[in-house]
């Protein structure tokens, strides 16, 4: 191991620079006068953060599900982050890519119809108004679209998007006056506990980072290999099942001659994201779903996606993955058929990323039962950035009952970084 060069002390030490990690630094430095540690094995947005699309959706969620009130919340802050950059003099667009495109949820057989009609319905329950729209009405919002008479959309005019790259740019200007810093390509490689089997300090390959009330793993899809291998000498049960689920995402720059107005979204996207796991498909790497998303971003890029895939840890381009998107994308978009994608590759980017996959569906949230001072703000596969909540002014709630060693029952108004900050400064 190197030589461990630096030794500090902060009040609260988050592993893991993606947007939940990032966001939850915010929320102490907003909401509280303590000092914060950042460590990360590479730079931020390294994992999925750095790799999605941006959605901030209500469209294809679930409003019976536990998820439902945190994304409510989360979504709200959001807004409100984006007012107060109005407030500012500044353009949101510019300082976090947003983008109030509404989304659209499509589907292209009478089946399917019904399928939307019976989620617009769930959404109308609770208190969320979306639009059936026919084919003809969907082809006045986007022309571009092939879907057959029988086509139809569940549009929801306020569901909008970010760039989660500049978003999480924007997020680290904390103006902390001295109570941030950022420890950045540090492997964390043990944690360090006092006598009485507190956590005292994050060890990494080249600092002792001790902490006063907390750490935070917010390590995305890491979190749970990170977390059981610094408590495997603590003689602590953790059951922490999250598995990386890779994703590919095509980003065609500057696309000319193409335009989407939304953010669109076949209704197989829903299936393939709530596809559970089991030993065939977590070993099995040719197991792969491939589903239509798209949006262009601010400037003017196409960004196309999604694959999910159960590969392990590797992050390599699959060519033959970005092949199925691309022939994908044809079948809801004929006017593509009119590129090569093999002419476009030169302007194209692919992003991977390895989404943290909980089979509950439900990320972690809360502190580890034995090791007092350690938390978890992880499992929020391909929805870190609609559960996360930006905290704008400082927001206190009250700390609510735990359940088991960390929770994963959401039926609160509360975004992730709210939780853990509640939760932390309540308990110290």
């Amino acid at each position: 191991m190197a030589k461990v060069s630096t030794s500090k002390t902060f009040d609260v030490v988050i592993v893991g620079a993606g947007i939940i990690g990032l966001s939850v630094a915010r929320q102490f430095l907003l909401g509280s006068n303590v000092s914060i540690a950042i460590i990360d094995s590479a730079e931020p947005c390294a994992g999925a953060t750095g790799a999605g699309q941006g959605y901030i959706w209500r469209i294809h969620k679930d409003p019976e599900s536990e998820k439902w009130a945190l994304a409510l919340r989360s979504q709200r802050l959001w807004e409100m982050l984006v007012e107060s950059v109005m407030q500012q003099g500044k353009d949101p667009l510019i300082a976090l890519g947003w983008k109030k495109t509404g989304s659209l949820l499509v589907g292209r057989t009478s089946e399917e119809s019904d399928m939307l009609k019976k989620r617009l319905e769930k959404l109308s329950e609770a208190g969320v108004e979306a639009l059936l729209l026919s084919n003809n009405e969907l082809l006045l919002k986007e022309s571009a679209l092939g879907l057959g008479h029988e086509g139809s959309a569940a549009f929801l005019p306020d569901d909008f998007q970010i760039d989660a790259r500049g978003t999480a740019t924007f997020i680290q200007q904390f103006q902390a006056e001295g109570r941030y810093e950022e420890f950045f390509n540090e492997p964390v490689t043990n944690l360090i506990r006092s006598s009485s089997g507190e956590v005292e300090a994050v060890q990494t390959s080249k600092s002792i980072i001790s902490c006063r009330k907390a750490v935070v793993v917010a390590a995305g899809c890491w979190s749970g290999s990170l977390t059981h291998n610094l408590v495997k000498n603590c003689n602590i049960e953790l059951d922490l099942p999250i598995k990386p689920r890779k994703g590919h995402l095509l980003v065609i720059k500057n696309f000319k001659g193409f335009v989407l107005n939304h953010g669109l979204m076949e209704l197989g996207y829903i299936n393939h994201q709530s596809a559970s796991t089991d030993q065939t498909l977590a070993t099995d790497p040719q197991d792969i779903s491939v589903s239509m998303a798209a949006t262009m971003d601010m400037s003017g890029n196409l960004l196309l996606g999604s694959s999910r895939q159960f590969a392990g840890f590797q992050n390599e381009i699959d060519e033959s993955i970005v092949n199925r998107m691309w022939e994908r994308a044809l079948e809801f978009f004929p006017l593509l058929r009119c590129h090569s994608l093999q002419d476009l590759r030169k302007d194209c980017e692919v992003r991977v990323g390895l989404r943290p996959y909980m089979a509950s569906g439900k990320p972690a949230i809360g502190p580890v039962s034995g090791l007092p001072k350690l938390f978890l703000a992880c499992g929020h596969e391909g929805e870190g950035l609609s559960l996360v909540s930006q905290p704008t002014n400082p927001i206190i709630f009250s700390i609510y009952s735990f359940m088991g060693s960390f929770i994963t029952s959401l039926g609160t108004t509360l975004g992730t970084a709210e939780m853990i900050g509640d939760m932390v400064l309540e308990i110290h």
